[in-house]
């Protein structure tokens, strides 16, 4: 199901890094525009979320909206006000265009398709080095790489992210970023990079335990059942979905969490002329539920599973999928060799 078989066939660390740039891609592609909708329809339910940064994330990373005036920065004009989801789509296409369901689409991959380039090569060597050690047996290495993989992969990326994030929120050209960023290195350091790393691992490094041991639970139990040796496209998807929406509902509370945070960062960028005052990750929480009761920890669960389920089953096919491929190929060519 993975790199394993016969040792010369095995996926190689480049194949694999293919097959996840390939799964980034492509649930880019067919989930921007849930995502568009999506932050069309809660800035309409909630009009205080005008004029700041909109944090969203399908599991795999985050995407930035900023609205001005009730209009994104993206220049359309807008839509009226929608009805549902499905009203939401029709009005969007007929009024701005087609092309405005993939709006923010390069700056999302110019983040996602490295960041899963490394997090999915990064899980598979790991959990491949864990088996070879341990054994097949044990049900926790899938927790355990998974968590670890995702802890890189944040840590690299997390300066990647960052400037694109201020990119989006301030509209800044290459070179008055690259002001920016210098006078902030000269000022904090180089760590100041990394701002905003400690509530984003605090929220991706739990979902992506689970996500994965909840996968590879669910994909074993559904190649049991249906007598396959090797995973098929519905039982990877179906087992995607159903793992990253238990990831999702889990660790929601963090997501909550790592929103107000990142929020509260951007806004103290974006008007450095106010004092902020950083509150703590747990303030947060305390706050969070002082103000809105422990459901508040909980708000938008339906929205998030709509954006995750699909993102997290889109990827993870896609991934196997392309595995698989490079699998059938390699085997092929050992034979003509051999």
């Amino acid at each position: 199901m993975d790199s394993k078989g016969d040792g010369l066939s095995k996926v190689t660390t480049s194949q694999q890094a293919i097959s996840s740039c390939c799964g980034a891609v492509m649930t880019c592609l067919l989930v921007t525009p849930l995502d568009v909708v999506k932050v069309r329809l809660q800035v309409q339910s909630n009009p205080s979320l005008k004029g700041k940064s909109f944090l969203d994330s399908d599991g795999l990373t985050d995407h930035v909206c900023v609205y001005e005036n009730g209009s994104t920065q993206t220049g359309h004009k807008a839509s009226g006000r929608f009805n549902g989801m499905r009203d939401a789509f029709v009005k969007i296409v007929k009024r701005e265009g087609v092309k405005t369901l993939w709006s923010g689409l390069p700056p999302s991959l110019a983040v996602s398709v490295p960041t899963t380039v490394i997090y999915f090569t990064c899980y598979d060597q790991l959990r491949d080095a864990f088996i070879s050690k341990l054994g097949e047996d044990n049900d926790y290495i899938p927790l355990i790489t998974g968590g670890i993989a995702r802890l890189g992969s944040a840590t690299v990326i997390s300066p990647v992210e960052l400037i694109r994030t201020r990119m989006q929120s301030r509209r800044l050209t290459y070179k008055q970023l690259c002001a920016c960023i210098s006078s902030n290195v000269t000022k904090d350091g180089w760590l100041s990079l990394w701002k905003g790393w400690g509530p984003t691992v605090l929220r991706d490094v739990p979902f992506s335990a689970l996500y994965w041991y909840n996968y590879e639970y669910f994909k074993k139990r559904l190649c049991k059942r249906s007598g396959k040796h090797e995973a098929t496209f519905l039982i990877t998807f179906s087992s995607g979905a159903a793992a990253g929406s238990i990831a999702a509902l889990l660790t929601l509370p963090f997501d909550v969490v790592k929103t107000h945070k990142q929020t509260e960062i951007w806004e103290s960028e974006t008007t450095p002329t106010l004092q902020h005052r950083h509150a703590s990750i747990w303030e947060v929480m305390k706050r969070i539920v002082a103000e809105n009761g422990f459901s508040g920890l909980y708000a938008g669960i339906v929205p998030r599973l709509t954006k995750v389920a699909p993102a997290c089953a889109i990827m993870i096919s896609t991934y196997e999928y392309g595995k698989s491929f490079f699998r059938r190929l390699n085997k092929e060519r050992d034979l003509k060799n051999h």
